[in-house]
């Protein structure tokens, strides 16, 4: 039987390299690949408290991995892709009155596309990648299923919606199986030294947090005050710059009311942040761009579904309505908070991602 080749993606953390060396174990032939996406001040790459998957420390790491699991380790240089596909989208959707989500751009046209076009001349037959999820193919309906990590609390699905047949079909998720205690144990009966290593912060190119600085960093023009009012249109104070602010945040506007007012809409047009009470931000039905498709060839009638609007959010009964191609309304049984345009909803039936697009508008 002749050996599989496999690029495993490491990041220098745990979960990616417990996939190397799993794949290892199982027999592929294995290289691991680190890719430099934008470059950190040398303070940062190397304190171990600001972790960034992205740093030079995580490069370090990773190549210690493979040296000790005995296989190759290149660093790909994708800076030129990530800037204009993943940090100048996230810019540009701030500055509409959006709420991107940049791990799914990077997932999309990074990981699983700009990365694969760099290393598929090597002969490699697949490409795997740490995250928390499961691949598995559906004879009856002849498709690639794309399902749930079985560790809940990790699950990384919802950042891969985007996945396509093709993708999928040249795509392992080694550690998709285990939970993260068993994930850290296997990393200590291998003798990886990363095995107590903590997780990177969630935005990577963004340190501590603080997205509106590094926006302002590259678009300090785009900052210009503007008018807060109440659904009716009346002006109740000024406010800094429309990225400030997402949907559902009650802090930052600094205005004196009785209650407590919540932003509930942003007007990019007018420049514009619009408050409300609480009740206000709780809607049932919007409509999804982008739509792409994993257990479905096409979506032709109304399906039910779990959907969950942002990754920290729990999933919630909805019915999916195609309205064209690439475009749905979801429709949930009870109103949600907080429904954010930029951000991505994504379909679930049981631990089976039926896919998913972004939040184009919220409707009442």
């Amino acid at each position: 039987m002749e050996q599989k080749k496999v690029a495993v993606a490491m990041s220098g953390g745990v979960d990616s390299s417990v996939a190397a060396a799993l794949l290892k174990k199982e027999g592929y032939e294995v290289i691991g690949l680190t890719m430099k996406l934008f470059s950190l001040p040398p303070e940062i790459c190397l304190d171990e408290q600001l972790r960034s998957c992205c740093g030079w420390k995580a490069v370090e790491d990773a190549h210690r991995v493979c040296l000790d699991l005995g296989i190759p380790h290149y660093e790909l240089d994708l800076r030129e892709e990530f800037e204009k596909k993943v940090i100048d989208d996230f810019c540009q959707e701030y500055l509409r009155g959006r709420t991107p989500n940049p791990c799914i751009r990077c997932n999309e046209f990074i990981k699983f596309k700009a990365l694969w076009a760099r290393v598929k001349n090597l002969g490699v037959d697949f490409l795997a990648t740490g995250h928390h999820a499961r691949i598995e193919f559906d004879e009856r309906v002849e498709r690639f299923l794309l399902k749930k990590g079985r560790d809940k609390a990790k699950d990384q699905s919802y950042f891969l919606y985007t996945l396509t047949q093709e993708e999928l079909k040249r795509t392992l998720f080694p550690v998709g199986q285990y939970t993260k205690d068993q994930i850290r144990r296997l990393a200590r009966k291998f003798g990886l030294h990363v095995a107590d290593r903590v997780e990177s912060q969630e935005i990577c190119f963004v340190l501590n947090g603080d997205y509106v600085e590094f926006i302002r960093s590259r678009k300090p023009e785009a900052f210009r005050p503007g008018p807060i009012l109440d659904k009716f249109g009346r002006p109740l104070g000024e406010h800094e710059g429309i990225a400030y602010f997402t949907i559902g945040q009650r802090r930052g506007m600094r205005i004196a009311l009785k209650k407590p007012f919540y932003v509930v809409a942003i007007d990019q047009e007018k420049n514009a942040i619009i408050v409300g009470e609480e009740e206000e931000l709780m809607k049932k039905k919007l409509l999804a761009i982008k739509i792409n498709l994993i257990a479905l060839e096409k979506l032709t009638l109304p399906i039910s579904v779990k959907a969950k609007i942002r990754y920290k959010h729990e999933e919630a009964k909805a019915t999916v309505f195609p309205v064209d191609e690439g475009t749905v309304i979801v429709e949930f049984k009870e109103p949600q908070r907080a429904i954010t345009p930029g951000q991505s909803v994504v379909f679930y039936q049981k631990d089976i991602v039926i896919g998913g697009g972004i939040i184009d508008q919220v409707l009442d």
